[in-house]
């Protein structure tokens, strides 16, 4: 019950928050995307021995591509990470902090022991900022695009103290996205093939464009 109730009041403060484009920019946004874990640490492992960190790093590197190939360089992307190193949670934050990015998005798979566990779940900061309402919109506008393009099932935005989001809530918007559950067969095979990691990249830009209306 607490669980939902928390995603109709963040779909409600979603509808009331003022849009990041509201603030206009006068040069391109900055983006910064975190491929959760990297290294030793696989994340999630599918029952096919697919990694969270391969999945994740593969969409992130596709999103700097394609806002080049597709989006005329709109933003200005910067990645925690670019190749399968494992980088400590403090650097990732650090580099929120010295970049000051518009936008950070830390991007995972999920797990779970119920394998009937479905959905895409965005997280923000539990605690009030200056960004949270910004971070809500972000939060909403994801969920949103893979729902209407994907028919992704959205597991609704939910707030959590994770150290990435902890680190960066003060700094920028940040999100940290779940795409979606590897103990899932249905999922897990969605996750694992490139091309449909390439179609989230695109999902994850167009809600960034939508955000700042570019």
């Amino acid at each position: 019950m607490r669980v939902h109730l928390l995603a109709i009041l963040s779909l409600i403060t979603c509808l009331l928050v003022t849009p990041i484009h509201s603030q206009r920019l006068s040069r391109k946004p900055i983006v910064l995307i975190d491929p959760g874990h990297g290294g030793t640490d696989y994340g999630a492992v599918s029952g096919n021995g697919i990694k969270e960190k391969d999945i994740v790093l593969h969409i992130a590197l596709k999103i700097q591509q394609f806002n080049t190939l597709f989006f005329e360089n709109s933003f200005e992307i910067y990645l925690t990470r670019y190749r399968d190193t494992l980088i400590a949670l403090g650097n990732r934050s650090k580099l929120a902090q010295v970049l000051k990015p518009d936008v950070f998005i830390s991007l995972h798979c999920n797990q779970a022991n119920n394998a009937f566990a479905k959905g895409m779940e965005v997280y923000v900061f539990e605690e009030e900022s200056i960004y949270k309402r910004s971070s809500t919109f972000i939060a909403y506008q994801i969920q949103a695009e893979a729902k209407v393009k994907l028919g992704f099932k959205t597991r609704g935005i939910k707030q959590a103290n994770f150290q990435v989001l902890r680190e960066t809530h003060s700094v920028c918007p940040a999100v940290l996205v779940e795409l979606g559950f590897l103990s899932a067969m249905d999922e897990a095979n969605y996750l694992e093939q490139s091309d449909k990691q390439d179609t989230l990249a695109l999902v994850v830009l167009e809600s960034l464009i939508k955000c700042f209306e570019l």
